[in-house]
């Protein structure tokens, strides 16, 4: 029986559709759009052309192991509460991909991962999208390009005029008055979202923005995978005065109408209505430490348009490659397979990119 599926979980989603259709270019019939909707599913796929192809599925009941028989590989698009959907993928020899910014499950998944037995496994590739995802890739190229780091700074500025999927709106919302853990001189310590602001750089396009704390899953993953002894992720908006109203609504206390329903379903329709700023993303990494004996910092910019398409397009590169090469069995983050080079040539198509080194003294 020919395992040769890709099944984007979420599919007809916002970012889930842009993977579809780029997978379905690259692989016609072969890639099914699934989600609980059936009625949904047929919808896109109809205007794919055959290309894509429906089918139900829901995460959240047992899953059907003879639905894996002919699927080679998983694209997880949605949230989830527990490992059991990827442990029968991985179990089955499926691979599978998953675009979460959830640190938590992240790594709940990672655990799992090492008590399994590897062998006939499949492979499983976590942090895969913007952020996490190419925040990783810059920070291992950071870290690749320094003999020794001591320290990782994380800036990322989305767009309020960018179209973000309810999912990702959701997400950030209820992450604003989160508390979390991060590693400092190789000691967790508990920080809190939209605290701790710095006025970052993000190039003369961009400007200067103020950036605060927020529980994006990089931060977590790569002071364990890169072994780095301090790590931190800070978010921003492209409107400097929006991003310092969020801080200061969080030091006011707004933290306690968000947990009214009413007020968070609002706000989280507000953040999808607003058509202020642009689409412009930008995601800065920041590294200190040393080349040679010299003290050294290495600073990645990226910055582009449409952080939801530049999700879609890291995850069907990865997607492919997952699909077409062979790669170790088991759990891994994308900075564990995959580096900045691997993605270099499409992604300066789509996006600007600088890396540069500055040694003390230079």
């Amino acid at each position: 029986m020919s395992k040769d599926r890709i099944v984007v979980v979420g599919g007809y989603g916002h970012v889930g559709a842009i993977i579809c259709n780029n997978l379905g270019e690259a692989y016609p019939g072969r890639v099914y759009a699934a989600g609980r909707s059936l009625e949904k599913a047929e919808a896109f796929c109809r205007e794919a052309n055959g290309k894509v192809l429906p089918v139900q599925l829901d995460i959240h009941k047992p899953l059907d192991q003879s639905m894996l028989e002919k699927v080679k590989l998983v694209v997880m698009c949605l949230d989830q509460t527990n490992t059991a959907f990827v442990d029968g993928c991985v179990r089955n020899g499926t691979h599978y991909l998953d675009i979460s910014a959830n640190g938590h499950f992240l790594t709940q998944i990672e655990q799992r991962g090492s008590q399994t037995e590897t062998k006939n496994m499949g492979t499983a590739v976590l942090s895969v999208g913007l952020a996490p995802g190419l925040t990783n890739l810059l920070a291992g190229e950071a870290h690749r390009l320094l003999d020794q780091v001591s320290e990782l700074d994380i800036f990322i500025m989305l767009g309020l005029g960018d179209r973000h999927g309810k999912t990702a709106i959701e997400w950030t919302v209820d992450n604003l008055c989160t508390s979390y853990e991060v590693m400092n001189k190789h000691q967790r310590v508990t920080v809190e979202s939209m605290t701790e602001g710095k006025l970052v750089d993000f190039g003369p396009e961009l400007g200067k923005k103020h950036a605060y704390r927020f529980p994006f899953s990089d931060q977590q993953t790569l002071a364990r995978t890169l072994d780095i002894p301090t790590v931190s992720t800070r978010l921003c908006f492209d409107l400097d005065g929006m991003t310092r109203v969020v801080a200061g609504l969080k030091s006011i206390g707004i933290c306690r109408l968000l947990h009214q329903p009413k007020v968070r379903e609002a706000t989280i329709e507000a953040f999808g209505r607003w058509k202020m700023g642009d689409d412009r993303f930008a995601i800065k990494v920041e590294a200190r430490g040393k080349r040679g004996t010299n003290e050294a910092i290495v600073e990645c910019l990226l910055y582009g348009r449409d952080q939801s398409n530049m999700t879609a397009m890291v995850a069907a590169a990865v997607a492919k490659s997952l699909y077409e090469e062979a790669f170790l069995p088991g759990v891994h983050h994308i900075e564990q397979l995959f580096s900045l080079e691997k993605m270099r040539f499409w992604l300066e198509q789509k996006a600007s990119l600088t890396v540069f080194v500055r040694e003390a003294g230079l």
